[in-house]
C-alpha cells in the first residue's frame, strides 16, 4: 500500500497523506486536488474505490421522442437504473413538438461532455434520415447506442425487439380464434420497425390465411404512433370488414378500441384488438388488452452493458442484439364473431 500510495502521489503532485484523504472519502480536499489524485489512479491502472465511482464515472445522455407514449418512460428507468448501479449519472433528454430536435439535443449532451448517449426510437430509426449525423458523432468520440431501429450505414451497437417474430406471435393468435380478415395498424412506412413488422405479418398471414402478398396488403394501413392514428387506421380497417385488428403500439389500440366503439362494436365481442409494447398499467385498460411485450428490461440491460463496454474502450462490433417478444393474453381477443356475411366474404382488399 506504501508503495502504491507512494506512486499515486508522485503521479498527481500531492502527498502520500492527500491520496490517503481521497481514497477514504475524507474532507478537506480541493476539488481539483482530488480530481487530480483519481486521475493518476487511471493513469497507473489502479481500480477506483467503489464510493469515488458514482461521483466520478460521468454523465450518459438518454434521447427520447416523447414521453406520452408510455413505453418512453419504461426504457427510460429501465436504463436509468442501469447506469445509476454502474456510477454514472444519467442524463434525459426527451424531444417536444416544436421544441429541440434529436441534433440539438445531442450537441447539447456533447457540450455538456457525457460519457455517451443512448438513442431510443430515434433517428436512426428512419430511412430517409441522414446517418452521417451519427458517424460524425463517433468522429467527436463519443460512444453511443441506438435502441429500436437499424442501420447498416452506422457504425453501432442496436437493440431491437424481434418485430417480425411479434407479428408472427398477433396472427397465429388470432388465426387459432378463427378471425381471417386481419388488419395491420401502424406508423409510416419510413421506419425499420415498421417495414419489419410488415413482412412479418405478409409472411404470418401467408402462412397461416394462405393469402397472397397482394391480398394481404390490402389489410395494412399506415398512420401515426398516437391514440388518434389508431382510431383513423383502425377505421379504415372496419371498412374493409376486419374481424380483428394488430396495432404496432399501444397507445394505437386504445384508439382502435375507440374507433370500434364509436360504431357501436363491442371489443372483443364484434372486434379482436391487439397492441404492441405491453405498456405500463396497459393491464387496467378496459377490456385488458392483449398485447405483444416488447422485453424492456432485457434490452435496456443490454443497451447499458454495450453503452459501458464502448465507453471503457472494448467497443463491441457493429451488429444487432435482437431479443423476442412475448404475447401477451388479455381481455380484448375472442373467438371471430358469427355474423353473416361478414367473416364468410369471398373477396379481398387489393393493395394500395
Amino acid at each position: 500500500m506504501t508503495a502504491r500510495l507512494a506512486d499515486i502521489a508522485a503521479q498527481a503532485g500531492v502527498s502520500e497523506a492527500t491520496v490517503s484523504r481521497v481514497l477514504n472519502g475524507k474532507q478537506g480536499v480541493a476539488a481539483a486536488t482530488r480530481e487530480s489524485v483519481l486521475a493518476a489512479l487511471d493513469v497507473l491502472g489502479y481500480e477506483r474505490p467503489l464510493k469515488l465511482r458514482h461521483r466520478s464515472a460521468g454523465l450518459v445522455g438518454l434521447i427520447t421522442p416523447e414521453l406520452e407514449n408510455p413505453i418512453f418512460p419504461a426504457f427510460a428507468q429501465v436504463i436509468a437504473q442501469g447506469l445509476t448501479r454502474q456510477g454514472y449519472t444519467p442524463v434525459l433528454a426527451t424531444q417536444t413538438p416544436g421544441g429541440s430536435t434529436e441534433d440539438e439535443l445531442t450537441e447539447m449532451l456533447v457540450d455538456r461532455g457525457v460519457a455517451g448517449i443512448v438513442f431510443v426510437s430515434g433517428l436512426h430509426a428512419d430511412t430517409t434520415a441522414d446517418m452521417q449525423r451519427y458517424e460524425r458523432l463517433r468522429g467527436q468520440g463519443v460512444p453511443f447506442v441506438l435502441i429500436n431501429g437499424y442501420s447498416d450505414k452506422v457504425r453501432a451497437p442496436f437493440v431491437s425487439p424481434d418485430d417480425r417474430a411479434a407479428m408472427r406471435l398477433a396472427v397465429t393468435h388470432l388465426a387459432a380464434l378463427g378471425h381471417r380478415r386481419i388488419g395491420l395498424a401502424l406508423g409510416p412506412e419510413r421506419f425499420v420497425p415498421v417495414q419489419r413488422k410488415i413482412e412479418g405479418f405478409l409472411r404470418a398471414v401467408h402462412e397461416q390465411l394462405e393469402l397472397t402478398e397482394s391480398q394481404a396488403r390490402g389489410f395494412v394501413q399506415h398512420s401515426l404512433f398516437t391514440l388518434e392514428g389508431g382510431q383513423a387506421a383502425a377505421s379504415a380497417l372496419l371498412d374493409r370488414d376486419c374481424t380483428a385488428v394488430v396495432c404496432a403500439s399501444d397507445m394505437m389500440a386504445l384508439g382502435a378500441i375507440r374507433a370500434a366503439r364509436q360504431r357501436g362494436l363491442e371489443v372483443p365481442g364484434d372486434i379482436s384488438v391487439i397492441g404492441f409494447d405491453d405498456s405500463p398499467l396497459i393491464a387496467f385498460t378496459d377490456p385488458p388488452l392483449t398485447t405483444i411485450r416488447q422485453p424492456v428490461p432485457s434490452m435496456g440491460q443490454a443497451a447499458v452493458r454495450a453503452l459501458l463496454e464502448e465507453i471503457g474502450g472494448t467497443p463491441a462490433p457493429h451488429s444487432e442484439f435482437v431479443f423476442l417478444p412475448e404475447l401477451v393474453v388479455r381481455g380484448s381477443t375472442a373467438s371471430v364473431p358469427s355474423v353473416p356475411g361478414r367473416t364468410e366474404r369471398a373477396g379481398y382488399p387489393t393493395a394500395g
